[in-house]
């Protein structure tokens, strides 16, 4: 799947169902805002929700005092409707529609936050392009929270394939720039009463700057 097409598969997505009635919807990302909090995240950190489409996560940090907030996401539908709820609350968020495997950051964070866009990227290409663009956004002593399905979740999910993951496997695939320090274990039920299995992983990216993927 290319560029356009996943544009536009997320995008008939979101068009189609409301927010309620997506797989992935939560009122409260409590594994993610628990891990963001043990990262140190605090009023002053510059943060990036990786395919925040309409999540919550980034009302909650703004709740939390966060202020420098970006959201990326393929969906334009998507970010209008989130901008639409946050109303001024969301006024100094950064909205931002782009494919992650061909963004270019033009600044870097202290904290990025991606809850299941990496377990959908199951070329290597698309895989490798992902950990170039994470690499060059994070801050030597920044952070990573990254979300996906469990080797034992979903082989599946919105009609697409997904590659599975430990907390291990996916170490090993961000590679030696990245410290694995805590990981979370959560069985999401969608609204149709389905669940889940999700690993979510906190990484710190080394303050000497390697960044050598694992694969």
């Amino acid at each position: 799947m290319n560029e356009n097409d996943r544009r536009d598969h997320w995008e008939k997505v979101y068009v189609d169902k409301s927010d309620f009635h997506l797989s992935g919807y939560e009122e409260v990302p409590s594994a993610s805002l628990e891990l963001a909090e043990h990262a140190g995240i605090n009023s002053a950190s510059v943060v990036i929700d990786i395919g925040g489409g309409t999540s919550r996560f980034a009302e909650c940090l703004i709740d939390r005092g966060v202020r420098d907030v970006s959201v990326l996401d393929l969906s334009r539908s998507a970010l209008d409707a989130n901008r639409s709820r946050l109303g001024l609350r969301g006024k100094d968020v950064t909205w931002l529609v782009a494919d992650i495997t061909t963004w270019k950051s033009e600044r870097q964070y202290d904290l990025w936050h991606d809850r299941a866009v990496f377990h959908f990227l199951v070329k290597e290409k698309d895989r490798a392009a992902y950990l170039d663009c994470l690499n060059k956004a994070v801050k030597a002593g920044g952070h990573a929270i990254i979300a996906t399905f469990v080797p034992d979740g979903p082989e599946k999910c919105s009609g697409l394939p997904v590659e599975r993951y430990s907390p291990e496997s996916l170490s090993v695939t961000l590679g030696e720039a990245y410290k694995l320090l805590e990981y979370r274990f959560d069985i999401h039920v969608t609204p149709w009463g389905s669940e889940q299995r999700f690993q979510f992983s906190l990484f710190e990216k080394r303050k000497d700057g390697s960044a050598t993927s694992g694969r």
